[in-house]
């Protein structure tokens, strides 16, 4: 397939430029008003202190819909939830065929089993290593290394040129399980012409390596081995190489294991799917391993960040039904804090330690985790590989985006572009340049519900959150006129031994029933107008009283 002259090769990130997180990136083959595309990554992030009752978040595919009938195949590098955990909402707008490799295929299949518009989504298992045609795009895996079963990165190939999209890596010599990075597909690539590589910039500001699994796996089998009474393990459920590693080390030291939290198990069962953690004992169940002496039994752990409701949190506050930690115990983070999430890890881990439980991290036991991507040397190898023409930083916050530019420039890439989410980037003809910028939002997942990011129902859960709440009653006879005292009554507001909450709460009811005084002939008969007068009433007496303004709701009722 030839170029013709208003042909154009775009990259488009929705997600994950910017960011570190919910991954959502389209390449544009062809003219500007007939564009065939291609979307890399469907993945999630996950709501903070600020989206309060809002855990998962999706990036909004609005420019795309539009162009959906379009777009030849969604593929996904990996299986972390920042990169296919949105399919499973978003595969109903885009309805494009799925393609993955046999271990990422069989965690799409259980997500997509959760929603029954994408349950018919069909998914093409594509082999390691293996190419696949869609429309003007040839895309080619090339194995890499991360902290997942089969990560790979794209050569995508098109007339105007070949892309290498990274996806997720690092360069592991001994990675415990899978292949090594597979140095001579990407060197052949350089030798072909790479036009641009969309590269990972997580760790761009951190010298040196990121270190091996192999080096994690002696470290964990030395402390494992060394520690009494029971021990339980966290990490990340998806990272199967350090599972496997924790499990071995464990059966070393005469300890049976006990998966704890359905990620893990989960995790184990697509891991087995394709033939990893082979040649281990069962694990037990909790039931079980609550019968064994305390020295022969090793619980590995889901919950390492903290979340609220996994298993290392229910442990930590004694609410687990089975698993119980205490005084002469042993809990050993083989994990990262993720940023964001340091209050509620410190919050996990003080509530373990005052349970008695000794704790070993990778502040005081740096050999029990490595990072899953590259530092400075590794992106060094990666660009001598490569040798793009183009240096297009992707996976990062802005400041790390622009890093990640500047050393490309150091390493004699002849252009740069870091694009935040909704740039469109123009890769050929001609130099690289951002040329449009598209809608890049983003939807909360709300009780189930898909609600836009400035959303009515949470902007005025955060004001309630912030400034508390105010619900006033009003009764109205017949005529319009109080038929008894206004009631009001407070949600997350504070008092003083001077000034209690019951005469705050008086005076507020005052105040309603001052601005009800106001109001003459029909003004009466609209409910709505009595509520609209009232609550800006009482909020503005709430402001003097207590410098906040919170969510007054009035409701009015009539004999």
């Amino acid at each position: 397939m030839k170029a013709k002259d208003q042909d154009e090769l775009v990259f488009l990130p929705l997600g994950g430029s910017n960011e570190i997180g919910m991954n959502f990136n389209l390449y544009g083959y062809g003219p500007a008003h007939a564009r065939k595309w291609i979307v890399v990554d469907l993945g999630v992030t996950f709501g903070d202190q600020t989206t309060p009752g809002v855990e998962i978040i999706l990036p909004d595919p609005e420019f795309i819909l539009e162009y959906a009938k379009n777009i030849v195949g969604i593929v996904l590098t990996h299986a972390h939830e920042d990169h296919i955990g949105a399919v499973s909402w978003l595969w109903p707008k885009l309805r494009a065929p799925l393609y993955a490799t046999p271990f990422t295929a069989f965690l799409l299949r259980e997500k997509l089993r959760e929603n029954d518009e994408a349950a018919a989504a069909e998914i093409t298992e594509i082999p390691l290593s293996g190419k696949v045609q869609l429309g003007p795009f040839e895309v080619e895996l090339i194995t890499l290394t991360h902290s997942i079963p089969e990560p790979n990165g794209l050569a995508i190939r098109t007339p105007l040129g070949t892309i290498l999209h990274t996806g997720d890596w690092k360069i592991d010599p001994d990675p415990v399980l899978g292949s090594t990075t597979d140095e001579a597909a990407i060197q052949k690539l350089g030798d072909e012409g790479v036009l641009a590589m969309v590269c990972d910039s997580t760790n761009v500001f951190v010298d040196g390596e990121a270190g091996s699994e192999a080096d994690v796996k002696e470290a964990l089998a030395g402390l494992i081995g060394g520690l009494s009474g029971k021990v339980a393990v966290a990490c990340f459920a998806s990272n199967v190489a350090r599972m496997d590693s924790v499990i071995r080390a464990a059966e070393a030291a005469g300890r049976s294991v006990c998966l704890v939290g359905r990620s893990m198990h989960r995790m184990a069962a697509a891991a087995k799917s394709v033939g990893l953690l082979q040649d281990i004992r069962e694990f037990i169940s909790e039931q079980q391993a609550a019968a064994m002496p305390e020295n022969k039994v090793l619980f590995l752990c889901t919950g390492s960040q903290g979340e609220p409701r996994a298993a290392l949190s229910r442990i930590a506050d004694g609410s687990h039904p089975h698993v119980k930690l205490g005084a002469g115990d042993s809990c050993v983070f083989s994990s990262r804090v993720i940023p964001g999430n340091e209050i509620p890890i410190r919050n996990l881990q003080n509530g373990l330690a005052d349970r008695g439980v000794r704790l070993y991290t990778e502040r005081d036991h740096p050999g029990i985790h490595v990072s899953g991507h590259p530092c400075r040397d590794e992106l060094a190898r990666m660009y001598q590989w490569a040798r793009p023409k183009i240096a297009v930083p992707t996976h990062g916050e802005r400041r790390h985006l622009l890093e990640h530019a500047a050393f490309a420039r150091d390493m004699q890439v002849p252009e740069t572009v870091a694009p935040r989410n909704g740039d469109m980037v123009r890769l050929a003809p001609g130099r690289a340049e951002i040329i449009d910028e598209v809608p890049a939002g983003r939807i909360y997942v709300d009780a189930g519900v898909l609600t836009p990011e400035n959303g009515d129902a949470l902007r005025e859960r955060r004001h309630a959150a912030y400034n508390g709440m105010l619900a006033v009653s009003v009764v109205l006879d017949a005529r319009g006129r109080l038929a008894t005292e206004p009631q009001v009554r407070a949600l997350g507001l504070p008092a003083d031994e001077d000034y209690p909450l019951d005469e705050v709460l008086d005076d507020l009811a005052g105040e309603a029933k001052q601005a009800l005084a106001r109001l003459q002939g029909e003004q009466r008969e609209l409910d709505e107008e009595i509520e609209t007068v009232i609550s800006r009433a009482v909020k503005k007496a709430s402001q003097r009283i207590w410098g906040k303004r919170p969510v007054v709701e009035t409701t009015v009722l009539r004999l």
